[in-house]
């Protein structure tokens, strides 16, 4: 299906539930100083002025600069599901603030002049980002769009919490990573996935004809994006109207599990087999097994389709401080004072990694020797540090060995990590070998 057959909003509107840069202006862009969404004024004064104003039904409320205070304000522009905190009181954080965190040096991947860490958080558009040492909280920053107390986009960090859900599931007993998804999802029998096995899913190892090229306007993603958006369908519109219904259309192409490719819809198959298993949505189940017994401060909500189905694959936003208590719980193997949430096992299996030969067969330069395990990037360094990636910056980076956990948020112009990467993942490691020296 060609991008000319669905109406530009509705397409534009899927891509965005599915974590898609749209294109930027042309020429370079602002720094993070003079794109700061309350320094260019957008959407303030009542009403504000109409060259200020992001909402529906403008397409390019995801381009940037207006992408800067659209990541702290998706449930103003589409429908979303609640994910519960419960009832109870938010648990504390201890804090215990390191002053000189900021003037931490490093040298950038590939060379270049060392920077410091408080250099890196504008040259990468940071929003927020919290560092969790031991369990404390030693560093916590907000900008843009975000204060203490609000939400953001997590975008593809959603993926690895759909995968944790899973590998719980599968610790548990409840789920067959061997068998194969038709299996599980009668409904995907006659579609590529059918054949394969829930492993392969998890690992994004699966050979389905699908493109996230965004620059092709008949790549597959531009029809995945129709069947996302929950905007009203033309009348003569004929396509999929559900990500359910997109699913059951996805056609084979290579076979599966030879290769890594990183492809969005191999966790909305994981959120339906993960929903099916369960008997419960995945903002139902994140609630009652994680969101409601950490302590959160707030509740987080996903993007959904149509149907009310939640994106599996990017539709998440949430409080920095409470992704961190999701990462430290990550970190201490499902342990939270004193009190078991879910096995081991489960982030066990996510620390030993994927197939790490198939990994490299995708090219990821900066993630050599890495691997990807249950919807979460292992890269297989000294420190066994492993995390969970969104575009344009969002990250829950934890290394075991310095028992730390780095959450960040921001809205960089470039989507692909590999903008970032060069000045995010040696700051991570200059962080974790400063807090190795610290009690």
């Amino acid at each position: 299906m060609s991008l000319l057959t669905v109406p530009r909003r509705c397409a534009l509107a899927g891509a965005l539930l599915l974590g898609a840069a749209l294109p930027a202006a042309a020429g370079p862009a602002l720094d993070a100083a003079a794109s700061d969404p309350v320094a260019l004024g957008w959407m303030q004064g009542f009403p504000p002025p109409d060259d200020k104003l992001i909402g529906q039904p403008d397409a390019n409320y995801f381009s940037f600069p207006k992408l800067r205070w659209t990541v702290c304000h998706f449930r103003e522009l589409l429908p979303t599901k609640r994910v519960s905190r419960g009832l109870g009181a938010p648990r504390p954080l201890p804090y215990a603030l390191d002053a000189g965190i900021d003037a931490l040096r490093f040298t950038p991947l590939g060379g270049g002049a060392p920077m410091s860490w408080a250099d890196a958080l504008a040259a990468n558009y940071t929003d927020g980002i919290l560092v969790l040492h031991k369990g404390r909280v030693v560093y916590e920053r907000y900008a843009g769009c975000l204060d203490e107390a609000g939400v953001h986009g997590a975008m593809s960090v959603t993926k690895s919490l759909t995968g944790l859900l899973a590998e719980i599931l599968v610790a548990e007993g409840r789920l067959d990573e061997q068998a194969q998804v038709a299996s599980l999802i009668p409904e995907l029998a006659a579609s590529a996935f059918g054949n394969a096995t829930v492993q392969q899913v998890m690992e994004m190892t699966t050979g389905i004809a699908y493109s996230e090229d965004y620059s092709d306007p008949n790549a597959e993603v531009w029809a995945y994006s129709a069947a996302a958006s929950p905007l009203p369908k033309p009348a003569d519109y004929r396509g999929p109207r559900t990500y359910y219904q997109y699913l059951a259309t996805v056609r084979p192409e290579g076979r599966h599990g030879e290769a890594f490719a990183y492809k969005t819809v191999n966790t909305d198959v994981l959120g339906w087999i993960v929903a099916r298993t369960t008997g419960q949505s995945l903002t139902d189940l994140l609630s009652a097994r994680i969101w409601s017994r950490i302590g959160a401060e707030q509740d987080a909500y996903y993007t959904v389709d149509s149907i009310g189905t939640p994106f599996a694959g990017g539709g998440l936003s949430a409080g920095l401080r409470d992704l961190a208590r999701v990462g430290q719980l990550i970190l201490d193997g499902g342990m939270l004072d004193g009190e078991r949430l879910f096995p081991a096992a489960a982030v066990e299996r996510i620390r030993a990694g994927g197939d790490r030969a198939a990994f490299a067969r995708a090219g990821y330069r900066q993630i050599l020797g890495g691997s990807y395990r249950g919807m979460w990037w292992v890269f297989h360094n000294p420190h066994g540090a492993f995390a969970a990636r969104g575009v344009h910056g969002q990250t829950i980076y934890i290394d075991p060995r310095a028992e730390m956990v780095v959450v960040r948020f921001a809205s960089h112009p470039q989507a692909a990590n590999a903008a970032n990467d060069p000045t995010s993942l040696p700051a991570y490691q200059a962080l974790a070998e400063y807090l190795l020296g610290k009690p």
